[in-house]
C-alpha cells in the first residue's frame, strides 16, 4: 500500500479581512461531513504557541513600520507555521480532510515591503508544509470593508484601519492568486455558489490523489 493514500488533504483559505472566509469554513465543513468526510478545522492563530509575542511585533510594526521590522514579524509567522507542521498537522487522523484558516499565502495580503516571494522561500526554507490546495478568498473591497463595519468586532484588525489600506490587500493578494496559480474564490455572491465551488475543488484534489495512489 502506498504510504501517502492515507495522508491527511491540507486545504488553506487565506485572503484579505472581511471576505468571509470563517462562514465559507462552517459551510464547506457542513457539505463535505454530510457526504461523510472526516474534516479537521484549524485555525493557524489558534494553533501557534508563540502568537502572543507575534502580535507584539506586530504592533510594534504598526506604529513605527520598517522593512527590517516587517521580516522579523514574516520569520516569526513562518517559523509558527514550521512549528504546527511538525507538531499538529502530523497527528491530524489519517483520510482527514484538513481546513485551516489562514496559512503562508495571507501575507500576500498583509506585508508591505517585503516581497511575497521572499515570504513563501522563507517558509518553503523552514519546512512549511505546502497545502495540498490554496483557496484565496476575496470580495471587493468596498464589499468587505462594508461586511467588516457591520460585525460588532468591526474589521478586528491590527494592520487595516481604512478603506484604501482594504484595496491595496485585496489588489496585492489577487497578485498572488495569479502569480501562483492559487484557486480563486470571489465570494461576492451567494454563500452556497461558494461552498460548492470550493467543494469541489476539494473533491478534484482527492479524485486526483486516489488515481495517483491506485
Amino acid at each position: 500500500m502506498n504510504r501517502r493514500r492515507n495522508r491527511p488533504l491540507f486545504v488553506s483559505l487565506d485572503g484579505p479581512k472581511g471576505t468571509g472566509k470563517t462562514t465559507l469554513l462552517e459551510a464547506i465543513t457542513k457539505v463535505l461531513r454530510a457526504d461523510n468526510k472526516k474534516v479537521i478545522r484549524l485555525c493557524e492563530s489558534k494553533s501557534d504557541p508563540f502568537r502572543g509575542e507575534t502580535m507584539a511585533l506586530v504592533n510594534q510594526l504598526v506604529r513605527n513600520p520598517s522593512r527590517d521590522l516587517e521580516l522579523r514579524v514574516c520569520e516569526r509567522f513562518a517559523d509558527s507555521r514550521a512549528w504546527i507542521s511538525r507538531h499538529v498537522l502530523p497527528k491530524q487522523p489519517p483520510g482527514s480532510i484538513i481546513l485551516i484558516d489562514r496559512w503562508y499565502p495571507s501575507d500576500a495580503a498583509f506585508r508591505r515591503m517585503v516581497p511575497f516571494a521572499e515570504i513563501l522561500q522563507m517558509n518553503i526554507d523552514r519546512n512549511v508544509r505546502v497545502p495540498d490546495l490554496h483557496v484565496g478568498v476575496v470580495t471587493d473591497p468596498d464589499i468587505s470593508w462594508a461586511r467588516a463595519a457591520a460585525r460588532s468586532r468591526g474589521l478586528s484588525s491590527t494592520v487595516m484601519h481604512k478603506l484604501e489600506e482594504q484595496v491595496a490587500s485585496t489588489k496585492a493578494f489577487e497578485r498572488a492568486i495569479a502569480d501562483h496559480g492559487w484557486v480563486l474564490c470571489r465570494n461576492e455572491g451567494t454563500i452556497e455558489d461558494a461552498t460548492m465551488q470550493v467543494v469541489s475543488e476539494i473533491n478534484k484534489v482527492l479524485i486526483r490523489a486516489s488515481a495517483h495512489t491506485a
